[in-house]
């Protein structure tokens, strides 16, 4: 009997090694968590700590509480690398009358190797009280030069301007999240990507009033897929080109993803003027419900305004090297398709397969309306057809589909950023935090088995 009860105490303090964890609390620097009180100090605080290499390189937002949060800059490099930051409780902003400092961002994480954000918080923008404010707005989340990023699992809700922005960060993974603010709201993007690489966006709720998701300048290599959007304008490439800028896209897959009530669906647009290149882009696989545009390119984007652009540049963003393949659904308008390309620098090998529209009005399965302007390409087994798209039976045999964009995304992962082991139990309080791990549970209780049935 006293054999079993020391290997059984001895098994619990091994246990006890192993799932306790030095993770720093904000409320261990003074935060206070009453949605009230400005908490931005003591978070800046709890950042150096960490960054500089307390509490294992993990920060703990607890949950069941809220923190009010003033404009934050949480600057690298770090010594500690990855570093972990778990967001359980809940952030919210300052409103725009008692705001103080910078409008250009509310929270900026910038310079920092191997950041791990993740939890079931919330991160609240209050943009309601900024919608009308015809000045700058901040974007509520943004990283800047922040290589093997991982942003998983958190709500973002009414961010004055942009939910979170993407700018100069090399391998990057979005899932998970659930972002939502009402159509209505201004410039509400739900994630813009900018001068960014190698970056995967999956399995995110996005309702918002403007792109659910937009690909900007400088960016390559990156996949979208199980995106649920609506409200909103839709997965958009650009806008490219504004005021004469050299604009560069490449390599973008956009695959089994839902349009529920948006403004457009799969969406290229860019301005006249500009130069530079969007090409090898593929949108595969999308529902469409009731979209105004579920298929649009505009190179003659005009802030939004497409007719006010009647005079054709002579230089425009080459579009080029484009797929939509297994399109199904609905059209709130009349067109399904609407190719409005430059003359000067028209469209060129772009690809309709497997795509079938219909209007959503008609109730009777009415095939939806294609136009297009100084577009070239080919078409198969489409609906609505398009008579400036080459008719052929077999695409494959008449052309190489740029198909492989979609190849190239999949192998896109963090290279040194490794996720954080799913505990089964998790909880948390001001400054503890307990977390078993599925090895050391089956250890566990293997060993206890043992020593009773022995």
């Amino acid at each position: 009997m006293k054999k079993k009860t020391w290997f059984l105490n001895f098994s619990l303090f091994i246990l006890q090694i192993f799932t306790f964890s030095n993770a720093l609390d904000v409320t261990q620097l003074g935060a206070i968590g009453d949605g009230v009180t400005d908490d931005s100090q003591a978070f800046l605080k709890a950042w150096e700590a960490v960054c500089s290499g307390t509490g294992d390189g993990q920060l703990v937002v607890p949950a069941g509480v809220t923190f009010m949060l003033q404009p934050l800059k949480f600057q690298g490099s770090c010594k500690s690398a990855p570093i972990f930051v778990q967001i359980l409780g809940n952030l919210v902003a300052s409103s725009k009358g008692n705001w103080k400092g910078d409008k250009d961002q509310w929270i900026l994480f910038t310079d920092i190797e191997g950041l791990v954000i993740e939890g079931g918080g919330e991160i609240n923008g209050q943009g309601s009280s900024w919608w009308e404010h015809k000045g700058s707005r901040p974007t509520a989340l943004k990283f800047k030069s922040c290589n093997n990023l991982r942003l998983s699992g958190l709500t973002h809700v009414d961010s004055p301007m942009a939910h979170i922005h993407i700018n100069d960060c090399n391998y990057v993974t979005i899932s998970s999240l659930r972002i939502n603010a009402p159509e209505s709201s201004p410039n509400t993007d739900g994630i813009d990507v900018g001068s960014s690489s190698n970056v995967v966006i999956q399995d995110c709720v996005i309702g918002t009033g403007d792109d659910c998701i937009a690909i900007n300048s400088g960016t390559s290599n990156i996949r979208i897929s199980g995106i649920d959007c609506g409200p909103g304008h839709g997965i958009s490439i650009g806008s490219l080109g504004k005021d004469g800028e050299t604009a560069t896209v490449e390599n973008v897959c956009v695959q089994n993803c839902n349009f529920r009530g948006t403004t457009n669906g799969a969406r290229i647009k860019t301005w006249q003027g500009g130069s530079g290149y969007a090409r090898m882009i593929t949108f595969n696989g999308i529902t469409l419900d009731n979209v105004e545009n579920p298929i649009i390119i505009d190179q003659l984007y005009n802030g939004g305004d497409s007719d006010k652009a009647k005079d054709h540049k002579s230089s425009a963003v080459e579009v080029s090297k484009v797929v939509y393949s297994n399109f199904i659904g609905t059209s709130k308008s009349e067109y399904g398709v609407d190719f409005r390309c430059s003359e000067t620098v028209p469209c060129t090998e772009i690809f309709l397969r497997d795509v079938k529209i219909e209007t959503a009005s008609s109730g009777s399965g009415q095939v939806a309306q294609g136009q297009c302007l100084n577009v070239r390409g080919v078409s198969t087994l489409a609906v609505p057809g398009l008579e400036c798209l080459a008719l052929s039976p077999d695409m494959l045999s008449s052309t190489q589909l740029p198909e492989q964009t979609c190849m190239l995304a999949q192998s896109v992962q963090p290279r040194t950023t490794q996720p954080m082991q799913d505990p089964i139990w998790d909880f948390e309080s001001r400054g503890k935090r307990l977390r078993v791990y599925n090895a050391v549970l089956v250890s566990f209780v293997s060993l206890v088995t043992y020593i009773l049935g022995d």
